[in-house]
């Protein structure tokens, strides 16, 4: 009998797993899913070329997060792929606001899209900065 039942093959599931197994547990994961994951799959239903993300695919503090950086999972073969823009929602009339890795390249997209945005952006930043330690 394990020390430990995990239900769900998720991202939370297999983190809080991995911590109990390095804590020295024995750990059983269950998922009902015919491969682990959770909302962080991909496949190739579409065409075998193109691959496709099955749920969620913008994950923006799990690369800054202190519990899977100290997972050491860089020595399983996890890369983060960082694209210049990190999130666009474009809109019928064929306008764009963007998120981009830096404070400036947002604040001048959104300054773009939408006048006053990219002040907004820089106020958010600022507050981000301030709440960033406790957050993460």
């Amino acid at each position: 009998m394990p020390d430990a039942v995990v239900i769900g093959a998720g991202p939370n599931g297999l983190v809080a797993a991995n911590l109990l197994a390095d804590a020295g547990w024995s750990v059983e994961v269950l998922e009902e899913q015919s491969a682990p994951g959770g909302a962080v799959r991909h496949d190739r239903e579409v065409h075998p070329d193109y691959v496709s993300d099955v749920f969620s695919s913008f994950y923006p503090l799990a690369a800054a997060s202190p519990v899977l950086a100290g997972l050491r999972l860089d020595r399983e073969g996890l890369r983060w792929s960082h694209a210049p823009y990190v999130l666009a929602h474009p809109l019928t009339d064929g306008s764009c606001a963007l998120l981009g890795r830096n404070v400036e390249d947002t604040a001048a997209a959104l300054s773009a899209f939408s006048p006053g945005d990219g002040e907004a952006w820089r106020e958010l930043h600022r507050i981000w900065q301030r709440l960033r330690p406790d957050i993460l």
